[in-house]
């Protein structure tokens, strides 16, 4: 994770920069960034002799049963956290509910067109878990993408935009993701998520899978992706639709987030689904054993111990982040 989030990394600060630590705990990204100054403390009041000086890694952390369903409940001593393989100790915990931009990223290329119809019921079932406070923008893509409806509160302008959407064309996934990281930059929300829907993989964008890798590595943002395929071995599948599961999953499990393939049928319980588990996220926070500031990339792994009586739960957290440099 990149050193760009402001609440993240915290040196030198006194009693007054605890309360800010403490409150980033409730904010839902992974983030290290560089050091706020310290507010100056009114002369009449005592000055504090406690001091901070630490890399602070907050890591959203979602939890699910055998039945895929949200776990909520859990404690902190239920997890164990990891930084290159090794252990560290968790200091901070919470859990998230914290309004949240998403944006919708549709693809309405060609062989999309039967299956347009579900994926709009799907994005009206996902709206109906949002907050009165959720921001959210639509990018479409065929050909290339396009910025249909930026950020706004209101799901009514969203879903109107949908019904007039037709299929044609190609599909530039990879664009589309770059686009959608460029919009949500602008929302003020400290948790920012994308919901891809789309039935294969890409076959007309300028941007690499290398690119849109590093681009997601380096963003604090959280991907859920719904995939529409046809049947494995089925004569309407093309190669770019074969290697489409696979470029799903890269791309939504490098955030934390997480892939769903499915058939039309199953499109709205799904993206209901997502919502939900959006909206139940855990924050671990700790400070690496290491206190290195190489600007590298730190593998991170997240354990769950389930409690007595509970069955073994499987957990989904972003994969790394970058340390901020010296």
């Amino acid at each position: 994770m990149s050193s760009r989030r402001s609440y993240g990394f915290l040196a030198g600060l006194g009693l007054l920069a605890l309360v800010e630590l403490y409150s980033a705990v409730l904010r839902g990204q992974v983030a290290v960034a560089p050091r706020p100054k310290s507010a100056p403390f009114d002369e009449k009041k005592p000055q504090a002799n406690l001091r901070v000086d630490t890399n602070l890694v907050l890591v959203p952390v979602s939890v699910c049963d055998p039945s895929n369903h949200p776990v909520t409940g859990l404690e902190k001593e239920h997890f164990k956290v990891f930084e290159d393989k090794v252990e560290q100790t968790v200091t901070h915990f919470a859990m998230d509910d914290e309004s949240v931009a998403v944006g919708l990223v549709l693809d309405i290329s060609g062989s999309m067109g039967p299956k347009l119809r579900r994926s709009r019921q799907a994005a009206a079932a996902f709206f109906q878990t949002a907050n009165t406070d959720d921001e959210f923008f639509l990018v479409e893509f065929n050909d290339q993408p396009k910025l249909v409806v930026p950020l706004t509160r209101n799901v009514e302008e969203i879903q109107n935009q949908l019904t007039f959407t037709q299929s044609k064309g190609r599909t530039a996934l990879l664009d589309a993701i770059m686009l959608s990281l460029h919009e949500i930059k602008k929302s003020p929300k400290n948790r920012k998520a994308l919901l891809v829907i789309s039935d294969g993989g890409d076959n007309s964008s300028r941007y690499t899978e290398s690119e849109v890798r590093n681009a997601v590595r380096e963003s604090d943002v959280l991907i859920y992706a719904i995939g529409v395929f046809e049947p494995f071995g089925s004569r309407g599948r093309t190669p770019e639709e074969s290697a489409g599961p696979g470029l799903l999953s890269e791309i939504a499990e490098q955030t934390g987030g997480r892939h769903f393939p499915s058939d039309t049928g199953e499109l709205p319980d799904i993206a209901a689904k997502i919502g939900i588990e959006l909206r139940n996220r855990y924050v671990l926070g700790y400070s690496p054993t290491s206190g290195q500031r190489d600007g590298r990339y730190h593998r991170l792994q997240v354990k769950v111990i389930p409690p007595r009586g509970l069955p073994p739960l499987k957990a989904f957290w972003r994969l790394g982040y970058y340390a901020p440099a010296e």
